[in-house]
């Protein structure tokens, strides 16, 4: 079963099982608010989304399963679009800001993607990617249960994901607390 399936099934429950918080450590880390777009790749539902519509001048959430991007329009001032994270449909710099919220470990090809969130931000963006972090054993748990249903997942440290923007002329800094760690990639 293709990994889009499982959200499709989820998707009018999602947000019952991991309810939506306001994301303060997501806000600080991506410097909002900003004056330009902001993009939630792998966005889903706009759990996140939803709490960064006053940050940006438009947010955008970018998703593949079409049920999950179906709850994100029920959510205000959300634009959404259907697209695969290593294709995106957007021009070059049209981001001052992403953000990918636990969804980097669901994508096919990383390396693709994160070259497309760096072909979309603008220089002077910022990029934070939030996992759970892997080196933990709850994570490394969720890591086995979530192959055990099939979902392809492929967990990366933050060190791995990191190293995706080392071909880059990238500022990357690494933050970790609890069971998650963010990736914090500025464009000079």
């Amino acid at each position: 079963m293709p990994i889009f399936d499982h959200f499709d099934f989820l998707a009018p429950f999602y947000e019952t099982v991991i309810p939506p918080k306001v994301p303060q450590t997501l806000l600080t880390l991506a410097d909002l608010p900003t004056q330009g777009a902001l993009l939630d790749i792998g966005g889903g539902t706009g759990r996140v989304a939803q709490f960064l519509t006053g940050y940006a001048s438009s947010v955008v959430v970018a998703d593949l399963s079409l049920p999950m991007l179906a709850e994100a329009q029920r959510k205000d001032a959300l634009l959404s679009v259907a697209a695969h994270s290593e294709r995106l449909p957007f021009a070059d710099g049209a981001f001052a800001r992403i953000v990918m919220v636990d969804a980097l470990h669901h994508v096919i090809d990383q390396r693709a993607t994160a070259a497309e969130l760096w072909r979309t931000l603008q220089p002077g963006g910022r990029i934070v990617i939030e996992e759970p972090d892997v080196r933990t054993l709850t994570v490394k748990v969720l890591a086995l249960a979530e192959k055990a249903a099939l979902m392809r997942s492929h967990f990366l440290t933050p060190t791995q994901i990191a190293a995706l923007f080392e071909h880059t002329d990238a500022s990357i800094r690494i933050e970790a607390s609890g069971f998650n760690a963010w990736v914090i990639v500025e464009k000079t």
